[in-house]
C-alpha cells in the first residue's frame, strides 16, 4: 500500500487556506477600502487567527495586493476567453458587449475595488493600477483591437476604428450604470430592477447587431443566438449595491 504523500496534503491545505484569506480580504477590502479593512474580520470570515494572516502575506497592503492580482487574474481570464472562442469576429464582439454587462452585474467586488483605485490615482497615491492595467486591460485591449481588425477585413463588420468600437461595445454599459440616479429622475423608471437590467441588456445586444454590421440581417440573427443562449445571471439586489466601473 502506497504511504500518503503528505508533502502533498500539506501543500493542498495550505493552498485552501490562502485561498479562503484571500476571499475574504478580497470582500473587506471592496466593502472598507484599504484603510478600512480589518484584518481581524478577514481572519474571522477566512476561519483562522490573524497570524496566519501575516504568515501567509506579511502585511495587510501585501495582502490587498494579492487580493487584487487574484480578482484581476479572474475577470482577466474570463472576459479573453470569450474572445478567443470559436465564433465569428462579430459574434464575439457582441458577447464581449453582454460579458461586461454580466461582470458589472455580478463581479460587485472587483469594481468596488477599480472605483479605489481610480480613487487612489486622483489623490496622486502610488496604487496598483499599473499592474492592473498591465495584467488586465493591456492584454484584453490588444485582443479586442485583432477582433476589430479582423472582422472589418473578413467584411463581417463596419470599417470603424477599433476603440470607437469598443466603447460603443461597452462604453454604454457603464454610462447606464453610473446615470442610474439621474434616469430615475428624468425617465420616472427603476433602472436597477431586474426587468429594466433585462430589457437594457436585450437593447445592447440588439443594437449592436444592427450598428456594427454590414449585413445588418446577419447581425440581428447574431444579435438572437448570443442572447438565446447567454441568459442574464444571478444577480441578487443589485440595487443595494454602488460599484460601477
Amino acid at each position: 500500500m502506497t504511504p500518503p504523500n503528505h508533502t502533498e496534503t500539506h501543500a493542498d491545505r495550505s493552498a485552501e487556506t490562502r485561498g479562503r484569506i484571500l476571499e475574504a480580504a478580497l470582500s473587506e477590502f471592496a466593502a472598507n477600502g484599504l484603510a478600512g479593512a480589518r484584518t481581524e474580520t478577514i481572519a474571522a470570515a477566512a476561519g483562522v487567527n490573524k497570524a496566519l494572516l501575516y504568515y501567509y502575506f506579511e502585511s495587510k497592503e501585501k495582502l490587498y495586493v494579492a487580493a487584487l492580482e487574484m480578482i484581476a487574474e479572474r475577470i482577466r481570464d474570463r472576459s479573453m476567453a470569450v474572445l478567443q472562442r470559436e465564433a465569428s469576429r462579430g459574434e464575439r464582439v457582441l458577447r464581449a458587449a453582454l460579458d461586461h454587462f454580466d461582470r458589472i452585474l455580478t463581479q460587485r467586488e472587483f469594481h468596488s475595488l477599480m472605483q479605489q483605485e481610480m480613487i487612489r490615482l486622483h489623490k496622486g497615491e502610488e496604487g496598483e493600477l499599473p499592474m492592473l492595467a498591465k495584467r488586465i486591460f493591456a492584454p484584453l485591449h490588444e485582443r479586442f483591437r485583432a477582433l476589430v481588425q479582423e472582422g472589418i477585413e473578413s467584411g463581417e463588420l463596419i470599417d470603424a476604428d477599433w476603440l470607437q468600437v469598443m466603447m460603443a461595445t461597452i462604453g454604454g454599459n457603464v454610462f447606464y450604470f453610473l446615470s442610474a440616479p439621474m434616469w430615475r429622475i428624468t425617465e420616472s423608471f427603476e433602472p436597477l430592477a431586474p426587468e429594466a437590467l433585462k430589457a437594457r441588456r436585450i437593447a445592447i445586444a440588439e443594437f449592436l447587431g444592427q450598428a456594427l454590421f454590414l449585413d445588418r440581417k446577419h447581425g440581428a440573427e447574431l444579435a438572437a443566438k448570443v442572447l438565446a443562449d447567454s441568459p442574464m445571471p444571478e444577480m441578487g439586489d443589485f440595487k443595494k449595491t454602488n460599484s460601477i466601473v
